[in-house]
């Protein structure tokens, strides 16, 4: 079972409905309880990075994350901000994240080089819409993905991996950054796979599998 993390933040539902089109057994969990039956965690999030902490934080649910993902070891997927909480800190803000996987949540700098420019030549922010990933490793999540794969971005920091080994896929925007991440049973990746086509798809049946 499969259980799709509802603290008040991200589209959880349109987690549920691709599931539930690929006949793989999910749930929403709303308390605590609702994790007990999970093999694997969604952990989606939009927003910022106080504010999903604090949201995480009150929703009865910190405790029974750590205990299912730390000590059972349960497969976890962090989404856009559901990602960026995964780390330790944040430019964003103020508040610890989960501290589940080494690394820092950064700021673009509009004087980044590469694409994305506006005409006074600062990198324009959000990061918003369609670019592609890099996988730079054979991670199963990433199976049957390639340079050319396409997901939909919407987001001004980026998570920069502590350890190098963590970071499975790369994307270019300014400068290149880890788009997903992975340490032991701990994944996140920057974009929305809920609205990124048969892509998304693909990478919710691979989290699924294995």
């Amino acid at each position: 079972m499969i259980a799709i993390v509802d603290y008040g933040l991200g589209n959880v539902k349109a987690f549920a409905n691709v599931y539930e089109r690929l006949n793989i057994p999910a749930c929403i969990a709303r308390k605590a309880d609702d994790l007990n039956a999970a093999t694997k965690v969604i952990l989606p999030g939009v927003g910022a990075f106080d504010q999903a902490m604090t949201k995480l934080n009150n929703s009865g649910m910190r405790a029974a994350l750590d205990e299912v993902v730390l000590k059972k070891k349960i497969p976890v997927l962090g989404i856009c901000v559901g990602m960026q909480i995964l780390a330790k800190t944040s430019e964003e803000g103020v508040l610890g994240g989960l501290g589940w996987i080494g690394g820092d949540v950064r700021k673009f700098s509009e004087e980044s080089e590469g694409g994305g420019r506006e005409g006074n030549g600062k990198l324009m922010l959000p990061h918003m819409g369609w670019n592609t990933i890099a996988p730079n490793n054979g991670n199963p999540l990433l199976k049957n993905f390639n340079d050319e794969s396409r997901f939909y971005f919407l987001h001004s920091f980026y998570f920069q991996c502590h350890n190098d080994d963590d970071s499975i896929a790369i994307t270019e925007y300014g400068i290149r950054f880890s788009s997903a991440v992975n340490h032991e049973n701990i994944y996140g990746v920057q974009f929305h796979p809920e609205k990124s086509h048969q892509w998304g798809v693909q990478l919710l049946k691979n989290f699924a599998d294995f």
